[in-house]
């Protein structure tokens, strides 16, 4: 990445990346592929952080090493996310993986005119992708802390994009903006938040990260029931955080439950356990995932109707579902027929 000016490298960078995303399957759709070639992730990433033995190094855009400052533009333009806010050596907010963010977008399935809201500003660059493809009167996001509002609104000023930007709950939603086609969540959740539906119109679609997959579900008319399946892709994001977001269940990796290795080791295994966390017992969980033949994320599904949702493997009324929302609450039905 030498020669030229840090616009010109930037710019090339941009297009590789773009290159690899679609080489990959990604960005089928002409006018995501320009919002990716368009938008400067680096202004979004003024500085981040890298994991190294002794916890994270700081690369910035004004280090006053060349070599490191050069790393720092790469690594802005790499298809990886972005640790961008660190406190006592945890992770609180990244910018997520470019191919990922990609996925999402085109599954999101917006359309001109539709109003969106994010749930997770992060850096911002997501939110400069949606008002590139809507435009920024039809965009808002919403975080829960000022410093990354600020940061964030800072960044999509310089890069020319004004979307609302909001410091607030996102599992509250917010209802001054409402009603939105779409809400796109960049955080994990343990269960949907009930709001989110309420704020929606009808037939619009609800995408979130959810026990490592990504469910999208579509809002039925008067905002009291969404119903959806999870795409096929494993997702993993940054927990939501916030009044609204209800408990989270403890880790659960059927340790000492005399599971097989071949179980504990397949990725769709640890998401039914991750899916049925404080619901489904870990033994319960390999049953129905063996008797199943190994169901793969896209066969599951989740029902939200008022303070109510559950999860479920094929059908919403079918015989394995169990209900979301934390762990220790009530039994299962999903042992199966």
């Amino acid at each position: 990445m030498s020669g030229g000016t840090e616009a010109d490298r930037a710019g090339a960078a941009r297009d590789r990346l773009v290159r690899l995303i679609t080489q990959g399957g990604g960005l089928t759709d002409p006018r995501w592929r320009a919002a990716f070639a368009q938008v400067p992730r680096h202004l979004f990433v003024p500085y981040y952080y890298e994991s190294v033995a002794e916890g994270y190094e700081r690369l910035s855009a004004d280090d006053p090493d060349p070599v490191r400052r050069a790393r720092w533009l790469r690594g802005a333009y790499r298809d990886g996310p972005l640790a961008i806010r660190v406190r006592a050596g945890l992770l609180c907010s990244s910018s997520s993986q470019p191919s990922l963010m990609a996925q999402m977008l085109e599954a999101l399935g917006v359309e001109d005119g539709c109003r969106v809201l994010e749930i997770g500003t992060g850096s911002g660059y997501n939110a400069a992708l949606l008002s590139h493809r809507l435009g920024d009167r039809q965009v808002t996001t919403v975080d829960l802390e000022t410093d990354i509002t600020a940061a964030a609104r800072a960044q999509l000023a310089a890069a020319g994009y004004r979307p609302a930007v909001v410091t607030g709950d996102g599992a509250l939603g917010w209802p001054p903006r409402a009603p939105y086609d779409r809400i796109i969540a960049t955080c994990e959740l343990s269960s949907v938040p009930a709001a989110w539906a309420g704020q929606c119109t009808g037939g619009a679609t609800i995408l979130a990260p959810l026990a490592t997959g990504l469910i999208a579900l579509t809002v039925a008319p008067g905002g009291g029931r969404a119903e959806g399946r999870f795409l096929a892709t494993p997702a993993y994001f940054v927990p939501l955080r916030g009044s609204g977001r209800g408990p989270v269940a403890a880790p659960v990796d059927g340790a000492g439950h005399g599971l097989p290795c071949e179980a504990l080791q397949d990725g769709r295994f640890q998401f039914l356990l991750a899916l049925g966390a404080g619901r489904l017992l870990p033994q319960e969980a390999y049953e129905l995932w063996r008797r199943e033949r190994r169901p793969a994320r896209d066969r599951y599904g989740v029902t939200v109707e008022g303070d109510r949702q559950w999860a479920w493997l094929e059908r919403p009324d079918g015989p394995y579902a169990w209900e979301l929302g934390g762990a220790g609450e009530g039994g299962t039905d999903a042992s199966g027929a």
